[in-house]
């Protein structure tokens, strides 16, 4: 009886081996394989284009630590993270508990604030292009009708990556704040009678004591995927200033590396910094928040 039951195990096994093959295959020629080569990429001095490869070991990571440029967009990607992430965070929840608590225009302010997340980010980069023009611009406009002199956005390095990541803000609020009714929506009332009948009776008391502890997981979830997504930046920077006066970030420079200046070798090294501080970074602050989230 026994083999009987062990062979019958063992075919099970085998059955589930030969149905989940063909996706694991999947998984490793669209993630390990690309990965290894990156990895072979990075001790190469490999260009697009060229016949020849020499193995040159850890000269590109060498470079790497004298590279000004890398420095200056690690710098500036760091720099727009601190600026995108909290404010978009705070700002989705501030924005979804407003809406949150309409009833009958919901609906509508709801789409107006997550249209920025549906447009195509090059397309509105435009837009944003002629809204901050120094002579064209209605925002220089309306500053010089205040009284103050004209802000060149897109032209001062002191100005590009705060302005650039306004923008980040803009697109992040509508996804963020979609989440968030998401998460508010699922907060049961009971809690709040109960908090009630406790003399908890104050919007502010409500939200620190029932709504702030029941939106940790959703938190959590908004906080990762805003930090990602902000470490992602390219588009805006591509369309709007291309590097210029020294508002490079760390995917435009992986960019130039790759496809202008074609030393792919070089690219792969900054392409795995990339990887290693996003998952770095989103394991830190997982682990971090995680210890402070309650779980219904």
């Amino acid at each position: 009886m026994s083999d009987v039951t062990l062979s019958s195990t063992n075919r099970q096994a085998l059955i589930g081996l030969m149905l989940s093959l063909p996706s694991s295959l999947l998984l490793i020629g669209l993630y390990a394989m690309p990965m290894l080569c990156l990895l072979i990429l990075t001790f190469t001095n490999y260009e697009m284009g060229a016949i020849d490869i020499q193995w040159i070991g850890l000269s590109n990571f060498k470079h790497l630590l004298d590279d000004l440029v890398f420095q200056r967009s690690i710098h500036n990607t760091l720099l727009y993270v601190l600026c995108v992430v909290p404010i978009s965070v705070l700002g989705g929840l501030l924005i979804a508990l407003l809406v949150h608590a309409r009833t009958k225009t919901r609906s509508f302010y709801e789409v107006i604030y997550f249209l920025p997340v549906t447009s195509t980010l090059i397309a509105m980069a435009t837009v944003w292009q002629f809204l901050l023009h120094p002579k064209l611009g209605p925002i220089n406009t309306i500053i010089q009708w205040v009284g103050l002199p004209v802000q060149n956005f897109l032209g001062d390095p002191m100005l590009m990556i705060p302005t650039l990541a306004v923008i980040g803000v803009w697109q992040l609020l509508g996804f963020n704040m979609i989440l968030f009714l998401t998460g508010l929506s699922s907060i049961p009332k009971e809690l709040y009678e109960a908090a009630s009948i406790d003399g908890v009776t104050q919007p502010l008391d409500k939200f620190f004591t029932v709504t702030w502890p029941m939106l940790g997981p959703t938190t959590l979830f908004v906080s990762v995927t805003s930090m990602i997504t902000a470490f992602k930046v390219f588009d805006t920077v591509a369309v709007l200033t291309q590097g210029r006066n020294q508002s490079e970030v760390l995917l435009y420079d992986i960019y130039l590396e790759a496809f202008t200046y074609s030393k792919m070798g070089y690219a792969a090294v900054l392409t795995l910094t990339f990887l290693v501080v996003i998952v770095g970074l989103s394991a830190w602050q997982a682990t971090h928040m995680d210890k402070k989230v309650h779980y219904a």
